[in-house]
């Protein structure tokens, strides 16, 4: 489970033979069945989790009571509430496995000697990092600029996976609209 993680540091970062042996050491692979969630709500984040296969999401329940999906991720990639897994403060999200998921997980205090441990590790951790604050950015600026069709074609351009993985109302959810207007926009692109 390990060669994905260490595939993908590498294409970034030169490694030795002792850093990759300290992902081995630091990662550990867990499977979760489908629908399980994987931290709660009022919690502090345990661990950072990187996605070998399955689906995950981050979700909370909004003011009604409805579930409210902030983030869906694909494999490969590193998923937890972030801010405050790193502050180590409790969360207003829940992690959830959508499908059966192939993990690896780290804890905080794990992630921070390896970083101290692995230099190819810490620059690969500062590219993460900026690449999450882009996609946020992203994100958040296309929430409040596309209509709900156009975020909807750039979801089934981008990321097509989503879309035979992923029940239509978390994807709903994350676009930003209810499901009965996702249904309507989907009749309308397939006719």
């Amino acid at each position: 489970m390990h060669n994905q993680l260490i595939q993908l540091i590498s294409e970034r970062a030169q490694l030795s033979d002792i850093e990759r042996e300290l992902y081995i050491q630091y990662f550990e692979p867990v499977l979760y069945p489908k629908n399980r969630v994987i931290e709660e709500e009022g919690k502090v984040p345990q661990y950072l989790y990187f996605v070998v296969s399955g689906f995950v999401r981050l979700f909370h329940y909004n003011d009604k009571g409805d579930e409210v999906t902030t983030h869906i991720n694909c494999p490969p990639g590193f998923i937890t509430s972030y801010s405050n897994f790193t502050n180590q403060t409790r969360s207003d999200e829940n992690l959830e496995c959508i499908t059966e998921c192939e993990l690896l997980r780290i804890t905080k205090t794990d992630l921070d000697l390896l970083t101290q441990k692995s230099p190819a590790f810490k620059d690969f951790s500062f590219l993460v990092f900026q690449k999450s604050l882009s996609y946020n950015e992203k994100r958040a600026k296309e929430l409040a600029t596309l209509t709900a069709e156009k975020r909807y074609l750039k979801l089934m351009t981008e990321h097509p996976e989503l879309l035979h993985n992923v029940p239509m109302q978390y994807i709903a959810s994350f676009l930003g609209m209810n499901p009965k207007s996702l249904s309507r926009i989907r009749k309308q692109i397939f006719k």
